[in-house]
């Protein structure tokens, strides 16, 4: 992902390549962090809202590429998109099962 000077790394068991397209005002975008966290996962957020207008377009680009009508969250987990709070779907991507 060319877009890493945007992201916010969290620090965690690497459990595959992680990027969150999220918004900071979003509900489903604070649970699927949470739910990252929650398993101990390192990946990396960009909060699209908070960026400035050219990185904002660059980095809205790049999520229509994974998820085309550009939804947040967008989780793309080793080059496989995820659209929305899909949790049993993080969960298997990233192998934390159900709780």
């Amino acid at each position: 992902m060319t877009l890493e000077k945007y992201a916010t790394k969290v620090p965690g068991k690497r459990k595959g390549d992680i990027t969150l397209f999220a918004l900071s005002t979003c509900g489903w975008c604070r649970k699927t962090k949470n739910l990252l966290n929650d398993l101990g996962a390192e990946y990396r957020y960009i909060d699209v809202d908070l960026l400035d207008a050219q990185a904002k377009r660059e980095v809205v680009e790049e999520v229509a590429r994974w998820n085309p009508s550009a939804s947040y969250p967008t989780i793309v987990i080793n080059n496989k998109s995820i659209v929305g709070f899909q949790e049993e779907q993080i969960r298997q991507a990233v192998g934390g099962g159900k709780n």
